[in-house]
């Protein structure tokens, strides 16, 4: 018998396509009667750029807590069921979002698509494109 705790997921930062995906993930969480959490993935790229220009640890991990309290009020503030869990992680968010689906069988991630232009994503990459890509568990991505 498999170890898995069935849930869905919403990837947040705060932005517009993650709260469209919020909005989703209510509604996928409610029609299959799946508890609701929220992850946010403080990137590791700006806590780099923090260390650089000489900001103390702490206050790095300040910034972390501050980003994921946003990102998770936004989510919250679009819909109407209480999230089980609220998670936030340090780095980047394509292999911090896989990582986690791989270390949570049975986790349904939902996430935002910027919808971004095909000459953008090849230079900047896209990070629910690499979700796809390399989850180990099912993703929706929505789009506005």
């Amino acid at each position: 018998m498999s170890n898995q705790t069935p849930c869905i997921v919403v990837a947040c930062d705060g932005s517009e396509h993650s709260i469209q995906a919020a909005k989703m993930g209510e509604k996928l969480a409610t029609a299959l009667n799946q508890p609701l959490k929220l992850l946010a993935v403080f990137p590791g790229s700006k806590a780099e750029r923090l260390v650089f220009t000489g900001v103390w640890p702490a206050d790095i991990e300040q910034e972390q807590q501050d980003f994921g309290e946003n990102a998770f009020k936004a989510a919250k503030e679009v819909i109407n069921i209480d999230p089980d869990e609220e998670v936030v992680l340090r780095g980047h968010p394509v292999e911090e979002i896989s990582d986690y689906l791989e270390e949570h069988p049975g986790a349904h991630m939902v996430l935002g698509r910027r919808g971004n232009s095909m000459a953008r994503s090849l230079v900047m990459g896209s990070i629910s494109e690499g979700v796809v890509r390399h989850a180990k568990g099912p993703v929706t991505v929505v789009s506005q």
